[in-house]
């Protein structure tokens, strides 16, 4: 089924695969997800099996809006204001309730839950067709490049998973994660959504976590969206033998594998980008890629985020 047009036939087709406890891709403005029943305690181990992902790395919730969002979790004043994001590439870490009707697996044992409500209309009729909260990390195997259209989706899992197209994600990285904790506003992933942006609409600052935070929410893994060759960041000027990935300006003379996140120097055109010219460039063969220095301001802080993640070392 993978790869059909965005019909009725196959989303109702899909809603039946994932209230029978499979697992689907689907699209988002942010990056492709693998989804399952957050419900269902099977289908949430099969994405924990299929991507190879630590089970001490909670997933986030995708739901229709919020009326289903207020089944899971609990939504202090604060919370509620950030909710105003929504639809949009913001997740935010809240108390669980009591009855929540999720999987454990889902929340990996904390007492919180990560939840959103992605900015895609495909994926939006897919949830409301199941009536089900859905589990949806990337869609990738466990620390490699995100997945920003259907095609890599399928190289990284074959036919093994179906795959609603969307077309090309709009926003290229992961969701901002805020978490509410006693009114306080704290980011545990830089994201789509820059933090200048957030507490601009709630009047406060975001804080940032110590590092010695324990892994609250995705993204949070030293080794994290990792291209299979190595990333050399900060690369002024690459070297024979590399791939580069420049921002703005090329270097006079460069004639190795080459992709520029964005030639007029925005860190919004670079960070939808990102992931889909790293695979790019990993598919070109080369060991090493060279990381043009990218700047930290607005969303310049999720896309440096994610090259340090990729840099990081490996486990052997």
């Amino acid at each position: 089924m993978q790869n059909q047009p965005a019909t009725a036939a196959t989303l109702a087709d899909l809603a039946v695969i994932l209230r029978a406890g499979g697992l689907v891709a689907i699209p988002t403005e942010t990056v492709y997800g693998l989804a399952a029943d957050a419900s269902n305690a099977e289908a949430v181990l099969a994405i924990y099996e299929i991507k190879g992902r630590p089970r001490f790395n909670p997933l986030i919730v995708h739901c229709a809006d919020l009326a289903m969002a207020e089944t899971l979790a609990e939504f202090s004043p604060l919370a509620r204001t950030l909710a105003r994001f929504w639809p949009g590439p913001l997740t935010l870490v809240l108390p669980k309730r009591a009855d929540a009707p999720l999987s454990d697996l889902v929340t990996a044992g904390l007492d919180t839950v990560g939840i959103r409500i992605p900015n895609h209309p495909l994926a939006l009729e897919l949830i409301a067709r199941t009536g089900l909260p859905l589990a949806a990390p990337s869609a990738n195997p466990s620390g490699r490049l995100s997945p920003t259209t259907a095609g890599q989706v399928v190289a990284g899992f074959g036919d093994s998973v179906p795959v609603l197209d969307g077309g090309p994600c709009t926003a290229g990285v992961e969701s901002t994660i805020i978490k509410v904790e006693d009114e306080r506003a704290i980011q545990l992933r830089a994201g789509a959504l820059a933090r200048e942006e957030i507490e601009a609409a709630i009047g406060q600052p975001v804080e940032l976590p110590r590092r010695s935070t324990a892994i609250l929410a995705p993204g949070m893994l030293a080794s994290h969206y990792a291209p299979h060759a190595a990333l050399r960041l900060d690369a002024v000027h690459p070297t024979a033998g590399e791939g580069y990935l420049a921002f703005g300006v090329v270097p006079q003379g460069w004639t190795g594998p080459l992709r520029n996140l964005s030639p007029s120097g925005d860190v919004r055109e670079a960070a939808r980008n990102l992931f889909s010219m790293l695979h790019d460039l990993d598919a070109a063969g080369v060991r090493t890629i060279a990381v043009a220095p990218i700047p930290l301001a607005g969303l310049g802080e999720a896309i440096n985020d994610r090259l340090a993640r990729a840099a990081a070392p490996r486990e052997a």
